[in-house]
């Protein structure tokens, strides 16, 4: 009997490779998509007429939410707003993303037989936030610390703990990393230079991102898979410094060095996100989506499916280039260079960390042939508790460890062991009293939600905090040991 499977973000970059890797093994999956009834995604849906179910509406309506999900046996949540679009429009990308988590989860409990529904929710990379060296290395369970004025991460965060907390039998987080597509080529937005160019990604391509949604969809995924947090990469090849990917892009457009066509100091040194992850290999051996094509190779193939005039660029020397990529530097909004002549001193502080900073930046002679600590030689984060000990046999004393390297307690008298499910009664640093699942805060990397930003009062909660501290004192050290605060708690869209 064929599975029924619903897919959001059908018409987006990770969704629609879903969707093609669905729709090939149609002797297995009756596929459902939620659309939006746009113009553009009604042409894209034309593509699959009469290969699908297709339900027009919005992630933020229950109603439409509701008939997309009715009869499903997995739902697949791809869907919601994401960069660049969610920079630009914060607000709305808090609304959307969140009240599309609870919609689903509504809808999900809704049915006949909610125990029955599997439900896959893709979170992000960004959750985690600046980890640039020594703490480039990172796993699942690391603190949850999104980037200053990152909203889309905020976002993220709280739709994913709309899952953890949703009490259904099956429910999964996936975080997806940057996703390595074809159209990634002719990327032209001044965000490009919020990555450090010492910063990390472990980057997914969009080929095993597509069957990863698929597989996780298999009869071979063990039980125990629910209910848990897994990093998504392509793995060991796929791990680069921002300076290595900024090479092979080029390379594959054709476009001179970075350093021809760039100024090292239009790139931020702090703020951005990005690992290298101890863990991703594990979600591999579970669900066997990587194809493992060697990264140059796969530049390669990009690079022959964007349009024939990128291979022009050969003919552009550097000193045409860089006057337009300066160009796109300048964006009042999102451009360093716009901060600094608009006086963004907010941004200026929090992504350089002061004009003076900016100022001692090195030469690209300094930033070549990176080499960053292995994972043998990498820097592994407490959690706060033995994690030597299996889940199952994980105690109240341990909650009681975790929640003391946090800050605060653990209130709740009793606990059965190794039950990851049920939530608990906890009290953080600052005094606020709330519940959560061990799941959710031992292998999360959660913590209080009202001291979730913004705005970004870093300095005053890793004061009484160890857990979120060993990040955020070795990112953003500060010696005046003034409280900074960044960003505001009520974002206005920009556009």
């Amino acid at each position: 009997m064929k599975k029924r499977v619903l897919l959001t973000g059908a018409t987006g970059v990770m969704g629609s490779a879903g969707l093609k890797e669905l729709l090939a093994r149609s002797e297995a999956f009756d596929v459902t998509v939620l659309v939006r009834p746009s113009k553009a995604n009604r042409r894209k849906m034309a593509e699959y007429a009469g290969r699908l179910r297709v339900v027009w509406g919005d992630l933020t309506s229950y109603k439409d939410v509701l008939e997309a999900v009715t009869g499903a046996d997995y739902v697949l949540h791809v869907g919601g707003m994401v960069s660049p679009a969610a920079d630009y429009y914060p607000a709305r990308t808090l609304k959307v993303n969140v009240e599309a988590a609870q919609n689903i989860v509504r809808a999900v409990k809704a049915q006949p037989n909610p125990d029955g529904v599997k439900v896959v929710y893709i979170g992000s990379v960004a959750q985690t936030g600046d980890r640039r060296e020594p703490l480039h290395w990172g796993r699942c369970g690391d603190p949850i610390m999104p980037s200053m004025f990152d909203y889309y991460a905020i976002s993220k965060c709280r739709a994913e703990r709309v899952f953890a907390e949703s009490e259904l039998r099956y429910w999964v987080s996936l975080r997806q990393s940057g996703i390595l597509y074809p159209a990634l080529l002719k990327n032209m937005d001044p965000i490009m230079f919020h990555v450090p160019i010492r910063g990390v990604l472990e980057w997914a391509t969009v080929e095993d991102s597509g069957r990863l949604l698929a597989n996780v969809c298999g009869d071979d995924v063990p039980e125990d898979f629910w209910c848990r947090f897994y990093n998504i990469g392509s793995g060991e090849q796929y791990r680069l410094t921002n300076y290595d990917f900024e090479k092979l892009l080029l390379e594959a457009i054709h476009c001179p060095a970075p350093e021809k066509i760039f100024d090292v100091k239009w790139f931020v040194t702090h703020n951005f996100h990005g690992q290298w992850y101890f863990d991703s290999d594990r979600l591999e051996e579970i669900l066997h989506f990587r194809a493992n094509t060697p990264v140059r190779e796969y530049f390669r193939q990009m690079s022959r499916q964007v349009p024939w005039f990128f291979s022009l660029a050969v003919l552009a020397p550097g000193l045409v280039i860089k006057p337009f990529m300066r160009l796109i530097a300048k964006d009042k909004t999102f451009g360093t260079l716009g901060w600094l002549e608009h006086g963004n001193e907010a941004r200026i502080s929090a992504f350089f960390g002061s004009r003076a900073e900016r100022e001692s930046i090195g030469t690209w002679k300094q930033m070549r042939d990176i080499r960053l600590a292995g994972e043998t030689e990498a820097e592994r984060l407490d959690h706060g508790y033995d994690e030597s000990k299996p889940l199952s046999s994980l105690t109240l004393e341990d909650m009681r460890s975790a929640a003391e390297f946090r800050g605060g307690e653990c209130l709740s008298q009793s606990m059965a062991t190794g039950d990851m499910r049920t939530p608990l009664e906890w009290r953080c640093g600052c005094g606020h009293t709330f519940k959560a699942s061990p799941a959710l805060i031992l292998l999360g990397g959660h913590w209080c939600e009202e001291c979730m930003p913004a705005p970004w009062r870093y300095d005053e909660v890793a004061a009484k905090n160890r857990f979120l501290a060993q990040v955020w004192h070795r990112m953003h050290p500060n010696p005046s040991g003034e409280n900074r605060i960044y960003g505001e708690a009520s974002p206005a869209d920009y556009k």
